[in-house]
């Protein structure tokens, strides 16, 4: 688990795209451009836990992954409008 986030996912959590065995909800990883500190994690944390499902999500500037937990898998244009509100880019679904 990577320090620093603004919210942190849950220990044991699925790999990206996959499910957590444990509590069924589904953890994706998307890469957004623009983050550079703290407060730029905070913000993109602030608007993805915004929608609806989302228990966690852990952002992180240095790599530009944001990785969010959800009960369901998110919709990406909602996922994008939630990171383009924030202030930054979508660029896609971490491979």
């Amino acid at each position: 688990m990577i320090e620093n986030s603004s919210r942190s996912t849950p220990e044991g959590a699925g790999e990206a795209g996959g499910t957590d065995d444990r509590s069924g909800e589904v953890t994706a990883t998307y890469k957004v451009t623009g983050m550079t500190c703290g407060h730029c994690e905070g913000a993109v944390s602030s608007e993805l836990g915004e929608l609806a499902g989302v228990s966690s999500v852990q952002a992180v500037a240095a790599s530009g992954l944001v990785t969010v937990t959800s009960k369901a898998p998110l919709d990406e244009e909602a996922v994008r409008a939630a990171v383009d509100e924030a202030g930054y880019e979508l660029v896609g679904q971490a491979g």
